[in-house]
């Protein structure tokens, strides 16, 4: 195919701006410049806009708006839950169950208090379609269990967790329950009013807004202390002026995903199984996950013999944009901790390559980007 002729495939990783989320932001880098916090008409003026947002992003989870915090992004959600969490059982020591595959975001904050000494650490194991074990799950929670921290959906193999259930089993144990949910919000039908949890991390530019803004949902009643300090802003749990733009192009974003996600679920899932068919005729061709309920458009699949990173760069000189793994890991040499969670033989892990579809792809560009691995793949194994 005409290396002019791009194709992105790596929605996952980030997406890009919907035109209608960037006109609502315009406005509040000109004219709408005000500090939120003032209480002149510039300051009243941005504090409509960033009430606005946080009722729309409320909307998209079922959250009330007062229970929306607004953050530089998810990681700095998920710092924020968990370390909040450490901080506000002292002088008593936190326990916290995270899963083998949640992301790093969550991963490396929870190792980090284990290493200091600050909290104790349990890992949820999956089976091999990257699904918690639910028996092993209960049965961890009975070691006085403070914090539960999973995800919702996994962005490597786009596993959905069950979600629900998780939450019920946590509460029925008397544990608090935070998940990121970057993957799963504007994807996955969430209502946080209908199941027992307490703290949920979702991101701006994974549902076609700008990257810099995420949110951490707080329920009310639920106790964290901050991570950030200095003024009043965000109900005195984030001290900082807001990123005003960008929270208004995060609101119009969850706006939008609300208003298109079973349209947009539909059209994506299509695509997935014409990918995934397509995918099937090839030889040596693993498609990891398939046994459980996955995200629409995430399709995690090896191709024997052959690094991962040679074919993503081989496409890459062709134009089309997938990706071996999580883009926070992406120079990390090791294998995919989540398929090695899963007991994926690692030799088969490194030849791993994702694809996630978004909004904007056709079934044209499926076809064009399978052609061209076929084609790569034959030249590769020759």
């Amino acid at each position: 195919m005409d290396p002019n002729e791009e194709i992105y495939l790596d929605h996952n990783a980030t997406t890009p701006v919907d035109p209608e989320v960037l006109e609502a932001m315009l406005p509040y880098f000109k004219g709408t410049f005000g500090n939120p916090s003032s209480i002149h008409a510039h300051g009243q003026q941005a504090r409509r806009g960033l009430d606005i947002a946080r009722e729309q992003a409320a909307l998209i989870i079922g959250a009330n708006p007062e229970e929306i915090i607004f953050t530089s992004g998810a990681t700095e959600a998920n710092n924020m839950a968990i370390l909040g969490h450490q901080q506000a059982m002292l002088p008593k020591k936190a326990h916290i169950l995270t899963s083998t595959i949640d992301h790093y975001a969550v991963l490396n904050p929870v190792a980090h208090l284990d290493r200091n000494g600050l909290a104790e650490v349990s890992y949820a194991v999956v089976d091999r379609n990257g699904i918690i074990n639910l028996e092993q799950f209960t049965s961890a929670l009975q070691n006085h269990v403070t914090l539960v921290s999973v995800m919702a959906a996994n962005n490597d193999v786009g596993t959905i967790q069950p979600f629900a259930e998780l939450a019920e089993i946590a509460a029925a144990n008397g544990a608090i329950f935070h998940s990121d949910a970057v993957q799963a919000v504007g994807k996955v039908p969430l209502n946080v009013s209908r199941i027992p949890i307490h703290m949920l991390s979702f991101s701006a530019h994974k549902i076609y807004g700008p990257k810099g803004v995420g949110a951490l949902y707080i329920k009310r009643g639920t106790h964290i202390d901050p991570i950030i300090f200095g003024g009043h802003q965000e109900s005195c749990k984030r001290a900082g002026t807001e990123s005003l733009a960008n929270i208004v192009g995060f609101g119009k974003a969850c706006e939008l995903a609300h208003i298109r996600m079973a349209t947009d679920n539909a059209a994506i899932a299509a695509l997935k199984e014409e990918l995934e068919n397509r995918l099937r005729n090839i030889n040596g061709v693993s498609i990891h996950g398939t046994a459980a309920p996955r995200l629409a458009g995430t399709t995690n699949a090896s191709f024997a013999g052959i690094e991962g990173e040679t074919l993503l760069m081989a496409m890459d000189l062709q134009g089309i944009s997938i990706a071996t793994g999580s883009a926070c890991n992406s120079e990390s040499n090791t294998p995919s901790h989540v398929l090695t969670a899963m007991g994926v033989p690692a030799s088969l892990a490194r030849s791993t390559i994702r694809f996630s579809i978004g909004r904007t792809n056709t079934r044209t560009e499926i076809r064009q980007a399978v052609e061209t691995l076929i084609t790569i793949l034959e030249r590769l194994r020759q």
